[in-house]
Formats: C-alpha cells, sequence, structure tokens
C-alpha cells in the first residue's frame, strides 16, 4: 500500500466537488442547489414509499397532469409541515397519526369520535396552526 498517497488522499474525505456551467453561481449557492436536489429526490422516495404508491400507468394527458400535482401538493405540504414544525415529515407524521376517528354504534343512532391529541400532536397542530379537531364531529 501506498501510504504518502492514502495519506494525500485523505485530505477529500468527507468533502465533495460540484460543479456547474453558471459562472454567475457561487460555491454556496451550488452546494445548496445540489443539497436541495437531493432533499427532492428524496421526498419523492419517501412520499411514493409512505403512500405504497405500486406503478400507475396513465395514458390520457388530463391524467398525468393531475397525478403529478397531487403529488407535488403533498410533497409541498409534507415541505411546509417540516419548517414550520422544524422538524422531519416522518417525526411529525408519527405524533400526528395517534389522533383517530372512531365510530361508535348504539341503539340510539351512531357517534363519530375523535381521539385526545397527545402532547407531542398538539404542539404540532399549534405549530402548524390548526385548530384540535372537536372531540365529537357528527352525531346521527
Amino acid at each position: 500500500m501506498d501510504t504518502a498517497r492514502i495519506k494525500d488522499e485523505e485530505r477529500f474525505d468527507g468533502k465533495f466537488v460540484v460543479h456547474s456551467n453558471d459562472d454567475t453561481l457561487s460555491a454556496a449557492d451550488m452546494v445548496l442547489g445540489y443539497k436541495e436536489q437531493r432533499r427532492v429526490e428524496e421526498a419523492w422516495r419517501s412520499l411514493k414509499g409512505g403512500l405504497r404508491l405500486r406503478p400507475v400507468y396513465h395514458w390520457a394527458p388530463h391524467r398525468i397532469h393531475a397525478q403529478v400535482a397531487l403529488t407535488l401538493l403533498a410533497l409541498l405540504l409534507e415541505r411546509t409541515a417540516g419548517h414550520a414544525c422544524d422538524d422531519t415529515w416522518r417525526n411529525i407524521r408519527d405524533d400526528l397519526k395517534g389522533i383517530k376517528l372512531t365510530q361508535l354504534l348504539s341503539p340510539s343512532g351512531k357517534v363519530w369520535r375523535v381521539t385526545d391529541p397527545s402532547p407531542a400532536a398538539a404542539e404540532r397542530l399549534n405549530s402548524l396552526k390548526i385548530k384540535a379537531p372537536p372531540p365529537l364531529l357528527n352525531v346521527a
């Protein structure tokens, strides 16, 4: 092994090189763009994985546009929630998924009941400026 070359290559450990043909961009802007691209790709993967999407084949242009629009809206919602809570979507989702809607049946009718949010979920709702849902939604 060439220990001198290994020592020389250690200077680059943990560093990456970003190249652009746009001379107006600063090094910080190029790195930010690269990191944002990685975040967007990661968000697409997590969005598709979280929804358990199987391959969808649309043939009509309006359906393709609708699929892309809905996916982008979901991604925007995910990013907006992440910025508002200063946390990842995964953590926000895990806190909020404890809020459940249940249907209670009785001889008198049915009641839709929402579980009380946990303290962590209540804090998330507060950060997102969303009012907690009322405990009873519909009494029929």
